[in-house]
């Protein structure tokens, strides 16, 4: 296990995949940021144009 380790430590290729993983991870809050905030501003005018209708 610590052979697995040290190689990923030493070698570009394991930092490759942890910068990656953490930009994907900081995408992954934008989008489902915006998603969530998009969606109760479009759940509040669709509840105000189906009020304006009734």
């Amino acid at each position: 296990m610590s052979e697995i380790v040290r190689r990923l430590w030493w070698e570009d290729s394991g930092q490759d995949i942890a910068e990656y993983a953490v930009m994907l991870a900081v995408i992954l809050v934008l989008v489902v940021g915006t998603i969530r905030l998009i969606g109760s501003n479009a759940n509040n005018a669709f509840s105000n144009v189906a009020s304006a209708l009734q």
